[in-house]
């Protein structure tokens, strides 16, 4: 069984930084494209960042310039640098990704949530 376990959210002021963090755990053989998504109350959930098992990274429109996605395949793991927040970054931010299991199975798994506030 695979999972996913996001950390890093936290109560932050505005033009502060945060860096979330995902790892997948379990019996897994190799894992293809890691997202991270946001959503809050009353709106979809929103695609911020993807990076392929080879590095290709792609931004949403509302974080470009502003948040970084990077991985180390050693640790399974998934990061997002999040700079300058602004109160509209305030989310409940989701770890996704395309998982083969030990069985050569795929599958589309996702983190349980990390809240990221940002307030003064």
């Amino acid at each position: 069984q695979v999972q996913l376990y996001e950390s890093g959210g936290d109560l932050v002021q505005p033009g502060g930084s945060l860096r979330l963090s995902c790892t997948a755990y379990g019996r897994l053989t190799s894992i293809n494209t890691m997202n991270w998504y946001r959503q809050t109350p009353g709106k979809q959930r929103e695609l911020v960042a993807s990076i392929t098992a080879n590095g290709r990274t792609y931004y949403g429109d509302s974080v470009k310039g502003q948040f970084t996605i990077s991985r180390d395949n050693t640790k399974n793991t998934v990061y997002l640098q999040m700079n300058s927040l602004k109160p509209e970054d305030t989310a409940l931010y989701y770890c996704n990704a395309d998982i083969v299991d030990d069985r050569g199975d795929w599958g589309d798994y996702w983190g349980q949530g990390t809240q990221v506030t940002i307030s003064s």
